[in-house]
């Protein structure tokens, strides 16, 4: 495993990662503009999508398809199920709710950087792995809006004693309350589905589908080729955003930056027993406790903001963003692939 680690530190996409946290430390005027950030993430869901297409047109969806597609569905429910009931006895409901919904989500960024890291070990995952990222997204909103509405409905009283100023507003991503009300159920569930990034990858892995091995050549010199430069020039830029984050860190406390260790850890293992259980490959084993492992700092925290206002992105957002996404990629994804070789191999 130790050889794992020091491979991954070294590789270039991780390795620019840790300059753009250096630098965002140190407080320089380096900055991405928003554009930019937008098109890699774009091109990034974009090319993920279509190879996960691809690799579907050749294997397809059945057997072990099936199997990982509906364990990456119990993943969605069981993370926030299995969290929500520890985060309640430490911190208010409502940021329970919305933390272990983030929990049940999943790291777009994570799932590509582990996608190269197999590769680069032979053991590249199949292309149904991609599915199993496309539905984790939508039932972890679900839960929210469902712990969240328990909440209410269960404790008036300490419900209305949360509504303090603070809570009264509809939070943005950087910690601070803005204005509006919370959207309704059907709202938030037609943003969740609707998502255009959600979208984006569903529409490529349908295009990868369809266009068959013809047009996987065409498009090869532009998912394939450009693939790891684009991926270490927007792990640059998430490490700037990590940077920033990490100032928010004051705000989450030693149990919440403790939790955002374990919990990718309690989701890893709980992947890992059931692919051991139905015995996956190393590869989707190792793809799968990243999927259990990761948290999503970019749909889940956007509706989060409208299905639980009453909640603090500075906790659930700066959770995991600025906690469990470093630890995933400088440490969770080899420590995961060590151990589904030790389970599986």
């Amino acid at each position: 495993m130790d050889s794992d680690i020091l491979q991954n530190l070294t590789d270039p996409a991780i390795l620019f990662f840790a300059v753009g946290v250096l630098i965002g430390t140190i407080r320089s005027n380096l900055e991405i503009p928003a554009p930019v950030t937008k098109f890699l993430s774009l091109y990034l869901l974009m090319a993920i999508g279509f190879k996960g297409g691809q690799a579907l047109n050749q294997a397809g969806l059945g057997g072990d398809g099936l199997k990982v597609v509906g364990v990456s569905l119990v993943l969605a429910i069981a993370m926030p199920a299995i969290l929500f009931p520890i985060l309640r006895r430490k911190v208010n409901h409502f940021d329970a709710a919305a933390i272990a919904a983030t929990y049940g989500s999943v790291s777009a960024v994570t799932f590509v950087t582990a996608s190269q890291f197999l590769v680069s070990q032979g053991d590249a995952a199949g292309g149904y792995l991609t599915i199993a990222l496309v539905v984790m997204e939508s039932p972890a909103i679900i839960m929210a809006v469902l712990l969240a509405t328990w909440v209410r409905n269960r404790a008036p009283a300490e419900t209305g004693a949360l509504r303090d100023d603070h809570f009264n507003k509809t939070p943005t991503t950087d910690g601070q309350p803005g204005s509006g009300k919370a959207l309704s159920i059907k709202s938030v569930l037609h943003e969740a589905f609707t998502d255009g990034a959600h979208l984006l990858l569903i529409g490529s892995v349908v295009v990868g589908a369809l266009s068959g091995p013809v047009g996987g050549e065409t498009m090869a010199p532009f998912v394939v080729d450009l693939f790891k430069g684009v991926l270490a020039f927007f792990l640059l830029d998430m490490g700037l955003l990590v940077a920033r984050q990490l100032r928010q860190v004051r705000d989450v406390g030693p149990f919440l930056i403790g939790f955002g260790i374990v919990a990718p850890l309690v989701g890893a293992s709980l992947a890992l027993g059931l692919s051991a259980l139905l015995g996956f490959s190393v590869g989707d084993a190792t793809l799968l406790a990243v999927l259990g492992a990761s948290g999503s700092y970019i749909v889940v925290p956007a509706v989060l903001r409208y299905a639980i206002p009453e909640a603090r992105p500075s906790r659930y957002f700066t959770m995991s963003l600025a906690i469990t996404f470093p630890f995933n990629i400088i440490f969770g994804i080899p420590l995961y692939y060590a151990a589904a070789q030790l389970i599986l191999g």
